[in-house]
């Protein structure tokens, strides 16, 4: 399944950052991913939603290869990063990954943290490798928390720091795997935002989410996974106001009785 990409809120779309073909994996004889195919292109925002348990963030971590495949093929820029004796470690400076969990070293101070990776993976200069993480700061309001430790930090400013984190390597594609899904209700925004800021700057992001509003607004493209297919996907519009299969309709009723998504039937 690889339809043309559409342009969303954040742009057009370019050449193909990332292809998945018949994906599959299992753990033991449960099997988690059934046969994906997903095309993801430059600029492009892609929404993974679904129930807890169709295969969201197992999707993410095999195309971080923290997972491997069982068959199938994952494409990032070209390159088969799945191919035999592939430099795992150098397919992953190119891919970011955020979880719902922060992950952040509670020994190191927040400029540590963000500055650690370029300093002992690229190998940028300390004084350069800093500079460019208080500059990453100060773009998502926590340069004033560069000197703190992240446990005096709230749950929100922490995981903005994970982002960073992430962002610091220059990666060409973000991962977020429920990066809100950990945090009170209040801080959910404070997140969002900087997702939403990345989105606006071109960044090329695939998103697991159970935020639906926050999918609608911001995807160019929201893919539905139901036991670990994606059984439909389409543009925030076809897939929120006008879904074709009878498992998103009901998934989609849920979420809406449970007040996490308002569908205006204009």
């Amino acid at each position: 399944m690889t339809p043309e990409a559409t342009t969303g809120p954040v742009g057009a779309p370019g050449p193909d950052v990332l292809r998945l073909e018949g994906v599959h994996k299992a753990f033991g004889k449960l099997e988690v991913l059934r046969g994906i195919d997903l095309v993801v292109r430059r600029h492009e925002v892609v929404c993974l939603i679904g129930a807890s348990g169709s295969g969201k963030s197992t999707l993410l971590r095999c195309v971080n290869l923290i997972e491997p495949i069982d068959a199938g093929r994952i494409v990032v820029d070209g390159v088969e990063i799945t191919a035999p004796k592939v430099d795992v470690d150098r397919v992953r400076r190119r891919i970011g990954i955020v979880y719902q969990a922060f992950n952040l070293f509670p020994h190191m101070t927040v400029l540590d943290n963000v500055s650690l990776a370029p300093r002992h993976v690229l190998k940028v200069p300390r004084a350069r490798a800093e500079a460019d993480a208080l500059a990453l700061l100060a773009r998502f309001g926590l340069e004033e928390k560069a000197r703190e430790y992240p446990d005096r930090l709230s749950g929100g400013q922490q995981q903005r720091v994970a982002i960073v984190r992430a962002l610091a390597m220059e990666p060409g594609l973000l991962l977020l795997d429920e990066v809100t899904s950990a945090l009170d209700p209040e801080l959910v925004a404070e997140v969002l935002g900087a997702i939403r800021e990345l989105a606006q700057g071109g960044m090329t992001m695939v998103i697991a989410t159970h935020e639906m509003g926050f999918a609608r607004d911001i995807a160019n493209r929201v893919c539905f996974l139901d036991q670990g297919r994606i059984l439909e996907e389409g543009t925030p519009d076809n897939i929120f106001r006008h879904p074709q299969e009878e498992r998103t309709r009901r998934f989609l009723q849920r979420v809406i009785e449970a007040g996490r998504l308002e569908v205006s039937t204009d």
